[in-house]
């Protein structure tokens, strides 16, 4: 396969979703995010194709990734954080993934079998015209029926409403024994983008913020980018255990593949 000049974005001084580029807030996700259901849904919907080439596009530190490798199928984890990256790289099984920084715009043309964006990953391609580029940018890296499969959480949930410090708050240990808190504000609501700042309070005295806009997109908005982009819609579900959308997790899980 031909890989396009695999180079990150430079974001410049001020650094985004710090989470994912600061190694320090890289262990703090990692401890906050452990396998969960989510995991699971995306495992089952991928083994459904055996023994698959699988893109796992905004792979972070690599949990899904090596959990698609570890069940049998050639995964290719893609992401512009280098922090992240090399997170992934350290753990158990990674020689199993293929890495690569970078984006949509490095992919290989029919490369793969299936593609999976996780942990809302979606929400990250805030302008319509990021979104638009990034759908078909995977539509070229899948073979003709080839499948994607995303989540995006559904803003009829108003899911923004509770990153407030109160019911966001939360404590994580990290493996070196320093205690984190951490809570989330949103700063801006406009025009379906949600503007917020995750904040850390470490308990060796060490504070730092990340600041990020995630794109919330309706259920016919997701529909009528995937029609225009080449993706036919096989399914959305509402909820982690394939429940109907409006069930009360408050996502759009969608499953589509290339006409």
């Amino acid at each position: 396969m031909r890989w396009i000049g695999c180079k990150p974005p430079d974001y410049g001084p001020v650094v985004h979703h710090g989470e994912f580029r600061d190694p320090r807030l890289v262990q703090v996700y990692d401890a906050q995010c452990p396998w969960s259901v989510d995991d699971d849904f995306f495992l089952s919907v991928v083994d459904e194709t055996p023994a698959a080439r699988v893109l796992d596009l905004g792979c972070g530190t690599g949990r899904l990734a090596l959990g698609l490798a570890a069940a049998g199928h050639a995964v290719t984890g893609v992401d512009p954080a280098a922090a992240s990256l090399a997170a992934a790289r350290a753990k158990a099984g990674a020689e199993r993934v293929m890495w690569v920084e970078g984006s949509t715009d490095c992919l290989p043309d029919a490369a793969f079998d299936v593609a999976v964006m996780t942990s809302h990953v979606a929400q990250f391609f805030v302008t319509d015209e990021e979104w638009a580029r990034a759908l078909a940018d995977l539509r070229r890296a899948l073979v003709p029926g080839g499948r994607l499969v995303f989540d995006t959480r559904d803003p009829r949930a108003r899911r923004w409403e509770r990153w407030n410090p109160v019911e966001s708050r939360d404590r994580v240990t990290l493996a070196d024994g320093v205690d984190v808190v951490v809570w989330t504000e949103v700063t801006a609501v406009e025009g379906g983008a949600v503007t917020f700042v995750h904040h850390y309070a470490f308990s060796d005295g060490d504070e730092r913020r990340s600041q990020a806009t995630l794109r919330f997109r309706g259920e016919e908005e997701v529909r009528s980018t995937l029609a225009q982009a080449g993706f036919t819609v096989d399914h959305i579900h509402g909820g982690w255990h394939r429940e109907p959308i409006g069930a009360p997790d408050g996502e759009l899980l969608v499953i589509a593949h290339t006409r």
